[in-house]
């Protein structure tokens, strides 16, 4: 990697991205070989030396739009490599009543509805690629001290007092995003008392390449195929249960889930430890200010029951960065509010949209309520028999139209993009 121009013993850079998760890392590729001068700032170091035949406990589900951008920025192959797993079908129900949605992708004409892929994995080929690239530093580990924002730019300082400078910082560092918090950037944000359990599992019987979720009144159980065949488990639980099943022995752990999920898919057995995330809802009330954007977690998180939130993220990732990029050929500041409220409207519109239905969801499925358990059960298996509807949903969900009513899907995004 080259070094970026220094200036009295600052580090000069055209835009710092703060955030070298897979978000961060997706924005850098999308601007490598470019003639901007990109620091990737990441506060831990990466250990991609995992153990033989071990998964992940952190895995997200890729939609085709995330797979495209992979592929277009030359990762995908790299990812496959090192492990994923494609989901064809999809099966939905309510464990308090009878309703019940099915997918298929041959109903969509595609070979599959998406793909399982480990956390690790994705960061671990997105990192490898930034190493390409002689226009990207990635400095890992670097905690960040300060940070200050005038009309020229920012300025960052280090723990080890190192000096950074450039016209952009993009906080892409999470959910509880240290850069939003000193922007002094508010959050509508509201806990869902609900705890997302973890790990993968070994079933006896074939998870069929599908991805089988279960609701119930506190919370859906998600069982997601894995590439040996073993599947991760996201079990969205209120708080008091999700602690129980933590301090479970492993016999009893097998027990709860095994009674809870029922026999689909046979007799089932963890593979893995167990990891505990709180649920809350959270949403930036502005992305952007002078020299400053939020894109992934930092602007926005989303509850986890259709597996949204990366893809959002990955999204906000490319369509910055389009604009960035455009912004440069046409000789405009990179900082100016005039190029990243053009981000902003692009993407915020659909955050909005996903996570208010995500929210919708949550609420209607999360609750024991006689006439909407009616509701819903009846409403699953209306949809399930509306092909036309049930199939422009799906289609929606896996990435394979625009991110809103008229916004088309980022360059990067496309299947049929130019090579």
């Amino acid at each position: 990697m080259t070094k970026a121009n220094t200036i009295n013993d600052k580090k000069a850079y055209d835009i710092i991205i703060v955030g070298g998760g897979m978000v961060g890392a997706t924005m850098a590729c999308a601007l490598g070989n470019s003639a901007l001068k990109i620091a990737v700032i990441e506060a831990h170091q990466s250990d991609f030396n995992w153990p033989k035949n071990s998964h992940d406990i952190r895995v997200s589900a890729l939609t085709h739009a995330s797979q495209h951008i992979f592929e277009n920025m030359g990762v995908w192959q790299s990812m496959q490599h090192d492990g994923v797993a494609a989901y064809n079908k999809m099966s939905v129900w309510d464990a308090s009543g009878q309703g019940q949605i099915h997918f298929d992708s041959v109903e969509v004409g595609q070979m599959d509805l998406g793909h399982i892929v480990e956390n690790r994995v994705i960061q671990k080929a997105l990192q490898k690629k930034l190493a390409e690239f002689a226009n990207i530093d990635l400095l890992m580990p670097l905690q960040l001290q300060s940070i200050s924002l005038d009309k020229s730019g920012v300025e960052l300082i280090s723990n080890d007092s190192q000096h950074l400078s450039a016209e952009l910082v993009v906080g892409a560092d999470g959910a509880n995003s240290w850069v939003r918090k000193q922007a002094g950037i508010a959050l509508n944000s509201w806990a869902y008392h609900q705890t997302a359990v973890v790990c993968n599992v070994q079933t006896s019987e074939s998870h069929q390449d599908t991805c089988w979720q279960q609701f119930m009144p506190e919370g859906p159980l998600a069982f997601l195929p894995l590439a040996d065949g073993q599947s991760s488990i996201v079990w969205s639980t209120s708080e008091e249960k999700s602690q129980a099943l933590i301090n479970m022995d492993e016999e009893s752990f097998n027990q709860e889930l095994q009674m809870t999920f029922g026999s689909t898919l046979g007799r089932i057995q963890l593979t893995s430890e167990r990891g505990a995330f709180p649920l809350r809802l959270r949403h930036a009330k502005h992305y952007v200010q002078e020299h400053l954007a939020l894109i992934g977690d930092a602007a926005h998180t989303v509850h986890p029951l259709a597996g949204q939130g990366v893809n959002l993220g990955l999204l906000d990732a490319v369509v910055l960065a389009e604009e960035v990029l455009r912004a440069y050929e046409k000789k405009r500041a990179l900082g100016a509010m005039s190029t990243l409220r053009r981000y902003e409207r692009r993407r915020k519109a659909d955050n909005i949209a996903m996570l208010a239905a995500m929210d919708g969801f949550k609420r209607l499925f999360s609750n024991d309520i006689t006439p909407l358990k009616l509701l819903r059960n009846a409403g699953l298996n209306l949809a399930d028999k509306f092909i036309p509807f049930k199939n422009l949903m799906i289609k929606r969900a896996m990435g394979l139209s625009g991110t809103g009513l008229n916004e088309p899907l980022p360059h990067l995004a496309r299947a049929d993009i130019d090579s």
